[in-house]
């Protein structure tokens, strides 16, 4: 159970784009189009899981003086890996991505789950860590992407849809348009999220009012 909930985190209670508000940058720079959300966030999942296993693996033997310094270059090894293998199988997804898969290597999420997970789990954990928060960034990317080039391009994973492509709002794959689509995005999960408040205001609506009573009444 514990595994299936580390695995999960990431999809929406520890999202790391719509909760943790981390990865910015690629969010709201390669998000125009639906394909490249899927393309940065598969390839930011690869470098999470890869670069999770080996620090998990290595945790006892990298000195804590140098602990970052080995995680950038543990997690660059995997990001060039990465970019290899779009240049040399998907070479169109590697140019539409541009610098932005070099700067996975010093992308906050990556960093993030090696010092706060990795460096402090077995290896299952890590992985299925990295997989989640990788697979929950893959569809904030994915949604954004596919909510803005609906709208602002009037297709979808490039195929044209009718009346819509006619006259898209273009200022959605603009700046403008990924901070207002992201804002949006958050405010939804985040009504999702939050419980509702309780329906009477005062200590009847308190879930501590019993333990209120026995204080009140010189009980412990």
């Amino acid at each position: 159970m514990s595994n299936l909930k580390e695995f999960t985190k990431g999809f929406i209670k520890e999202n790391p784009t719509l909760v943790t508000l981390l990865g910015m940058c690629p969010t709201l720079a390669v998000t125009t189009q639906a394909s490249n959300g899927i393309g940065m966030g598969l390839a930011t999942t690869f470098v999470l899981v890869g670069s999770n296993i080996v620090i998990s693996l290595l945790k006892k033997i990298i000195p804590d003086a140098v602990r970052l310094p080995c995680y950038i270059v543990i997690i660059a090894g995997f990001v060039t890996l990465i970019e290899f293998l779009l240049k040399g199988y998907v070479p169109a997804l590697y140019d539409s991505l541009g610098i932005f898969l070099s700067l996975i290597t010093v992308n906050c999420i990556i960093l993030g789950r090696a010092e706060v997970f990795a460096s402090k789990n077995k290896v299952v954990p890590s992985i299925l860590d990295g997989l989640g928060m990788g697979l929950g960034f893959t569809l904030s990317l994915t949604l954004m992407g596919t909510v803005r080039e609906i709208l602002g391009s009037g297709t979808v994973f490039g195929f044209s849809l009718p009346l819509i492509n006619e006259s898209p709002m273009t200022v959605f794959i603009l700046p403008a348009g990924g901070f207002f689509t992201l804002g949006i995005i958050i405010a939804v999960i985040n009504k999702l999220r939050h419980k509702k408040p309780p329906k009477e205001i005062g200590c009847k609506g308190c879930p501590n009012m019993s333990s209120c009573e026995k204080l009140r009444n010189g009980g412990i």
